[in-house]
This record gives structure tokens, C-alpha cells and sequence, in this order.
């Protein structure tokens, strides 16, 4: 009987470790090959690892709970073949469920943080932290001498939290005073420490219900303080008439979902006009790293999906640019049934240059929306609704009943002014206002 050793595969770009969820087989049991034998979770999205052959689980090298590399063995499965020597194995992840976004959609790390993992002497750090001790100025030397509560002594998110709220506390060593002969300038005092932010007591009385955040949550929480930490959010308004692209949809709905076998929502329009605005403004299309400015190459936008589940995910249309409306209908509509229905793989979260969130489809007007780190700016678009409004025309101004949308442009100040930011989103207004009704599909 041969055994083979299963590996934890990669599943994604900056992906460099997942946490044991679950074990679906158990220790002698049966298994056919491309059956689930584990469920996993990254940072990004859960997934489950199939078998790569038939056999039987032998033995389970990891625990549930435990954080394991990509590549380390995680089991040892014994097939039918002849004996041979044990050879490793890392299978392709099946279809995976999502594991967080805000419109956020779950970070991901800068392609200058490489995907392998990180190691300074015998001590492994993940992308994640990496990327966080970076963006708060920690020095690799600092970064070591933290201690790491994690599997090994690993460094985790939370360590670096612990560390950064105690930060600048340590009481300052006093030296002794020299002996003076004259008499000497009075030294200056040193600036007090910084206090630690403080928690708001909770008080609980008894018709208060205590719900424990789930995983999706608690990574959307985060993700979103370390955006508002990290860049200094301005948002900019514009109202558009919308009344062109109503009036269009409305006469070509019916055909385009005949011919095509998808439906025509607002969302492909709005994507195709925020691309063709990028274009024209590729100064928001872009990241953050220390003192550079790296401009995407790219047009990736992401689209804020709502779970059933109340949770949020950004599926990433990739070179959007490159897509008719055709194209970008049945990308969105692709992606989000199957963000709903848990279907998305790894890589379709992942990459995004831009981030889309339509507040409109919960009834709001307009909103302030959280910059999906590391991307620098986010567009929300509010409910179309019929408002009268003045209407230019040669023989004079009148009023009008028209569809009109507010467009809300969150941007991040370090490197996207008011000048930039706003003539984006004035951009993208302009090219909704003067759609052409004419279109053809």
C-alpha cells in the first residue's frame, strides 16, 4: 500500500497560511478522490481540500484551530497502489466560500509583498503583518523583538495590535547627572507618553442579547479600522441626472435579456463609466507603499456584494476597461449569484484597483464609504430618484420631473487632493448625464 503526503496547496496570490476549520474525514475513514477532507480559512475566503486520490485518511498531521503554511503536510493518505516511497501532493482547493469584505472586501496584500512567506532568521511573518508593521513604521529589528503568541512563537495580528497600543509606554531610563562647575541651562521635559486608546464600558442588563461575532465579521471589522487608521478619508458629492440611462434601460431590458440570457441592472453602466473615468483620472487607481505611489497598470473594479448572511464581499471584475456592457452584465451577474451562493474561488476576490458600492439598493441616497484596502478610493452610488430639477435648454430654463442620483467619492488624502477626487467623480457624472439613449446593445 502506498502513502501519500497531502499538502496544504496555495490558494491565492498573497495567501501564505490558513486555519484548520474542521476536519470532514475522520482518522481510517474512506475517501474518493476530489472528495472534501478538510475545510480551511484564509484570510480571504473558506475553502475546502479535496483528495487527490482514492484511499483511506490515515493520519491527520494538523488540528482544528491550528495555522498551517502553504505547503506543509497536513495528512498522510494510504491508496491501493504498490508500495512506494511517500511523495508529496498539493491539490487544487475546490470551489470555495467567501470569507470577508467590506465593501470591504477582505484585504489583500500589495503585489510589492510577496506571496511566500516571509522569514527573518529562524521567525516566519505572514504578508498580513508584514504589511501592518510597515504601515505603522515598524523596523524589522522591532518587529523581532515581539513576542508571538502564535503557533511556534509566530507574530500574529493580534500581538501587533497588543504591541501598538502599548507602543511608546516604556518609562524612559533616567542617566546621571553630570558634575557641573558652572551653572547650566535647565534641560527640557520630556514629552509624556502617549495613553493607549480606551474601551467604552458596556454595561449588559437582562433583555440585552449577546451575539459572538463570526469570522467573516470580525475580519470586515478590522479591515475597516486599519483603512480608517491608515488613510485620512475625504469624500466628495455630485448629483447626476440619470434620467437617459433609466429611459434606455428601460426600453432595452426586455430585448437585451432575451438575446443575452441576463438580466441589464444599473451596475454594468455604472462599472463601464467608472472605468472610462480611471482612464481619464488614473491617479485614483492606484496604492500607497510607504513614501511611493504605485499606479495599477490594471482596471480591476470590485463590486460590494450583500450575503444572505448580512456580511459583505467584493468580487473583482478584472480589465474591466476591456469589457463591452455585454461583457460586464454578465461578469457582474455571474459573480454575484455565486458570491450569494458561496461559490467563489480565491482569486476572483482578489487583485481589485477600485472598489464599487451601490448604497442606492438599500434605499439610500448617498453615503460615506470605507477605502477597501490597499486601493485608494471607493465610489457609492445612492437610490435614483424623481426629483424635479432645472432644465437648460436654448429657448430658456424649465423645470422638469428627472431621475436624479447622488455619486459619493471617498478618496485617501495622501495622495488624492480635492482637485483629483472631485473631478472624478464629476467625470464619472458626466458620462451617466450624457448617455446616449440611441444605444444599441
Amino acid at each position: 500500500m502506498a502513502q501519500i503526503e497531502l499538502l496544504l496547496p496555495k490558494m491565492g496570490e498573497s495567501v501564505a497560511e490558513a486555519t484548520i476549520i474542521k476536519w470532514v474525514k475522520s482518522e481510517g475513514e474512506a475517501v474518493k478522490a476530489d472528495e472534501p477532507i478538510i475545510e480551511i480559512a484564509t484570510d480571504k475566503v473558506d475553502s475546502e481540500v479535496p483528495s487527490p486520490e482514492d484511499g483511506v485518511l490515515l493520519k491527520c498531521l494538523v488540528k482544528e484551530g491550528d495555522v498551517v503554511q502553504v505547503g506543509q503536510p497536513i495528512a498522510i493518505i494510504q491508496t491501493g497502489a504498490a508500495e512506494a516511497p511517500v511523495v508529496a501532493v498539493a491539490p487544487v482547493a475546490a470551489t470555495t466560500a467567501p470569507a470577508a469584505v467590506p465593501m470591504a472586501d477582505i484585504p489583500f496584500v500589495p503585489a510589492a509583498e510577496a506571496s511566500a512567506p516571509i522569514v527573518s532568521g529562524d521567525r516566519f511573518y505572514s504578508p498580513l503583518v508584514k504589511n501592518m508593521a510597515k504601515s505603522e513604521g515598524i523596523t524589522q529589528a522591532e518587529l523581532d523583538a515581539i513576542p508571538g503568541t502564535g503557533q511556534g512563537g509566530r507574530v500574529t495580528k493580534d500581538d501587533l495590535k497588543n504591541y501598538l497600543s502599548t507602543r511608546g509606554q516604556k518609562p524612559a531610563v533616567s542617566a546621571p547627572a553630570p558634575v557641573a562647575t558652572a551653572p547650566s541651562a535647565p534641560a527640557p521635559e520630556a514629552a509624556p507618553a502617549k495613553e493607549a486608546p480606551k474601551k467604552a464600558s458596556i454595561s449588559v442588563n437582562g433583555n440585552d442579547e449577546i451575539v459572538q461575532m463570526d469570522r467573516m465579521r470580525k475580519l470586515i471589522a478590522d479591515h475597516m479600522v486599519m483603512s480608517k487608521h491608515v488613510s485620512p478619508h475625504v469624500t466628495s458629492y455630485v448629483e447626476a441626472d440619470m434620467t437617459n440611462v433609466v429611459m434606455w434601460r428601460e426600453k432595452v431590458k426586455k430585448s437585451f435579456e432575451t438575446k443575452e440570457k441576463t438580466k441589464l441592472t444599473f451596475t454594468p453602466i455604472f462599472i463601464e463609466a467608472v472605468a472610462k473615468a480611471i482612464k481619464d483620472f488614473p491617479g485614483v487607481n492606484a496604492s500607497v507603499d510607504g513614501d511611493k505611489i504605485i499606479l495599477r497598470g490594471d482596471i480591476n473594479i470590485g463590486m460590494a456584494t450583500a450575503l444572505p448572511s448580512g456580511n459583505l464581499i467584493v468580487p473583482v471584475i478584472k480589465n474591466a476597461d476591456q469589457l463591452n456592457l455585454v461583457g460586464i452584465a454578465k461578469k457582474v451577474n455571474d459573480l454575484a449569484d455565486r458570491a450569494r451562493n458561496n461559490k467563489l474561488s480565491p482569486d476572483e476576490i482578489q487583485g481589485g484597483t477600485y472598489t464599487l458600492t451601490n448604497v442606492g439598493s438599500f434605499g439610500n441616497v448617498m453615503g460615506t464609504p470605507i477605502i477597501n484596502q490597499p486601493q485608494v478610493a471607493i465610489l457609492a452610488v445612492g437610490a435614483i430618484r424623481k426629483k424635479p430639477a432645472v432644465i437648460e435648454t436654448p429657448a430658456g430654463d424649465f423645470i422638469g420631473i428627472r431621475h436624479m442620483m447622488f455619486l459619493s467619492h471617498s478618496y485617501d488624502h495622501r495622495i488624492v487632493d480635492g482637485a483629483l477626487g472631485g473631478m472624478f467623480v464629476r467625470r464619472v457624472a458626466d458620462y451617466l448625464e450624457n448617455w446616449d439613449v440611441n444605444r444599441d446593445i
